[in-house]
């Protein structure tokens, strides 16, 4: 798997644990080894502008993901097409607050919104009740096996 991770933000962030978590997660979905996987970190202002373009709302989000080639996840016997997964937009700030909030650090939250941005890159999304409940579960679910012990509990924005 490449994973680049690109630290824009002016925080120190424990880039090698996104690393580790990516990979970890691409190959949990049976993504192919191939695939490729951009992390940004960027500050409030460039997370803020980036919201209002992408999702015409105001301020700045946790997390932002934008797919590049589609893939979906694998199965065992199966991966997927090697490919561009697309890119994850992290804001460390607001991941600090999120995570204060919720009683975790800021490194747990970055990593829960790292899985959170996977899973939208494989195509989960959250609109509806039941697609919610699928892909909260699938998060936690990752996260526990990454960590070894009970994941971070969930923030919403």
């Amino acid at each position: 798997m490449s994973v680049e991770v690109n630290n824009e933000s002016g925080h120190d962030v424990d880039e090698p644990a996104l690393v580790r978590l990516s990979n970890f997660l691409l190959e949990s979905l049976f993504v192919h080894p191939e695939a490729e996987l951009s992390i940004i970190l960027v500050d409030t202002a460039a997370m803020e502008k980036l919201h209002i373009e992408w999702m015409d709302e105001p301020g700045p989000t946790d997390v932002l993901s934008f797919p590049m080639d589609e893939l979906r996840p694998g199965t065992p016997g199966r991966v997927t097409p090697a490919g561009l997964l697309g890119d994850i937009v992290l804001c460390p700030d607001v991941a600090a607050s999120q995570g204060a909030a919720a009683g975790h650090s800021t490194d747990d939250e970055l990593l829960l919104l790292t899985t959170h941005g996977v899973l939208h890159l494989l195509g989960y999304d959250h609109a509806e009740p039941e697609d919610e409940k699928e892909m909260f579960g699938l998060q936690r679910q990752l996260l526990s096996d990454f960590l070894g012990g009970d994941a971070p509990r969930e923030t919403r924005a």
